[in-house]
């Protein structure tokens, strides 16, 4: 019993020393991540954190302690695991783990790998060297690093692999600086919104996050922490993105990113979700009607209001790729009111702009011609009564040529994307939309200063608002209010003013009273 006691207690002072060292070499903020047991422990940071650090430390200590681990490192290009991981946990495996590894490959063209006297083992492989994760099997643990880099479909890949029968749990460390607010970890890990009580626990139970900055890096050297501390005065939101780890984008956004991502933070949701419900005869779109619906293509954020003037702005899904959009604009002030996106074919969409122009005071509608005429032509056929009229010089007869709809060219185009630059860094609170703020970010200028989407991203919201701020000099300005005396107009009345120009529709109206 005595031996026993003894045994005991010895394990007790073992166990005591262990966590005093664990507590002198490691920070605070990642001590009680040493026994998480989360399938998804997600380390977000900012620079210097330490979380790289920890991951290295908590993947050494259990291929130390568990026997017959393998543990797979991973990054998006094989290349850069060798300066990073690689000689991260080497330096690390030395320090602490030394008298338990048996073997850690030299020299710069060696295979990347740690083994312990347990038989557990590290892996590294890059995201790239398909024929390197070929014949890695039986996985326990997984780090990625730098998962910012790494696609969702190479995530899926990955989780999918992890499914080995063990005795220990199996978790993923996935650890990223948050440089881009519309990144997939970010819609996956942090925005995730489950409704469902049973599926939001099984969230919880599967994935643990965790935030740190370089403040929580007690080990950091001053020169280090002086270097970041710089950035709040030569660069702040570079300070606030890379350093303090919120989230943002580092890239060259066309439209100003600290103003668009502070925006995007205040998550602003729609006052209503839905699509209109109409007859349709063949000829005309009738009875008109809105019904609510959370996988509607129609956010609205305002209501129409009675004689506010409104403009829509619309871009066309093009080669597919892209989702139709349309974007509301109360031309008083330029604010976006509602937004349709949603992947409809020609015909409905042209139906359902109609009717969104209807509902907002026979809004004033540009619809983008570059790809098809067809929703311009539809409108036209379901006899809408305000289409942007452009013009240009027919090269035949060299007379002035009026086409409905807007012609995005290698002259307008420029114009509408300035004049949107301009409306973001003056009035950026005038947009509410997620997706179109989202997609400004990832709006950037290529090699040869094109302003485009970068590539894997779409820029449909973007080029739909800057048409509808475009058009709104075509679209009156102030609100028709109510006429006190409102009259009984005749059939002759009505087609004198339906035959008559814009100019003179608005003194027949002054003349006769607005109709009852």
């Amino acid at each position: 019993m005595a031996r026993r006691n003894e045994s005991r207690l010895d394990q007790a002072v073992e166990a005591a020393q262990w966590l005093k060292e664990l507590r002198e070499t490691n920070n605070d903020t990642f001590l009680p991540l040493f026994w998480d047991k989360h399938r998804y422990l997600v380390l977000k940071g900012g620079g210097g954190s330490g979380k790289s650090i920890f991951a290295g430390r908590k993947i050494l200590e259990r291929a130390a302690t568990e026997p017959g681990h393998r543990f797979l490192v991973v990054r998006k290009v094989a290349k850069t695991l060798r300066t990073s991981c690689f000689n991260q946990l080497k330096s690390q495996a030395y320090e602490y783990y030394e008298d338990q590894v048996e073997k850690i490959p030299k020299g710069e063209s060696s295979d990347m790998y740690i083994t312990f006297r347990n038989g557990s083992q590290i892996l590294f492989a890059g995201l790239d060297d398909v024929e390197k994760l070929k014949s890695i099997f039986d996985i326990t643990g997984i780090w990625i690093e730098e998962a910012s880099e790494v696609l969702e479909s190479d995530f899926n890949q990955l989780d999918i692999r992890l499914r080995t029968q063990c005795p220990y749990y199996l978790q993923f460390i996935i650890s990223f600086n948050p440089i881009s607010i519309t990144h997939w970890l970010k819609r996956r890990f942090f925005d995730l919104d489950i409704s469902d009580t049973t599926e939001r626990e099984n969230f919880r139970a599967l994935t643990r996050t965790h935030e740190s900055t370089y403040k929580d890096n007690r080990f950091l050297r001053l020169e280090a922490i002086r270097t970041l501390e710089n950035f709040k005065h030569t660069d702040p939101y570079y300070y606030r993105v890379y350093c303090l780890g919120e989230w943002g984008v580092t890239g060259t956004s066309v439209f100003d990113a600290e103003k668009v991502t502070a925006r995007l933070l205040e998550k602003i949701k729609p006052a209503a979700m839905g699509d209109f419900t109409y007859s349709y005869d063949g000829m005309r779109v009738t009875d008109i009607r809105w019904t609510d619906s959370k996988a509607g293509g129609i956010s609205i954020y305002k209501p129409p209001e009675a004689g506010v003037p409104y403009v829509i702005g619309c871009d066309t899904a093009g080669d597919g790729s892209d989702s139709f959009v349309a974007q509301v604009l109360d031309n008083r002030t330029g604010e976006q009111v509602a937004v349709l996106r949603q992947t409809y074919d020609e015909d409905l969409f042209a139906k359902q702009v109609f009717c969104l122009g209807m509902h907002y005071n026979t809004a004033l509608i540009g619809v983008e011609t570059n790809y098809s005429t067809f929703p311009v032509m539809e409108l036209e056929r379901l006899r809408y009564p305000k289409q942007y009229v452009r013009e240009s010089i027919d090269d035949y007869t060299h007379k002035v040529k009026k086409s409905y709809g807007f012609q995005t060219n290698s002259k307008t185009r420029p114009v509408i994307i300035a004049g949107l630059v301009e409306v973001v860094r003056e009035s950026v609170e005038l947009i509410c939309h997620t997706t179109t703020l989202e997609e400004m970010l990832t709006f950037v200028r290529n090699e040869d200063g094109r302003a485009e989407a970068e590539a894997g991203a779409h820029d449909d919201c973007v080029m739909a608002l800057a048409i509808a701020h475009y058009i709104r000099p075509k679209q009156r300005y102030l609100q028709e209010l109510p006429s006190e005396e409102k009259r009984k107009w005749t059939a002759d009345m009505w087609e004198d003013y339906r035959r008559a120009s814009t100019e003179v529709q608005a003194y027949l109206r002054k003349k006769w009273g607005e109709p009852g």
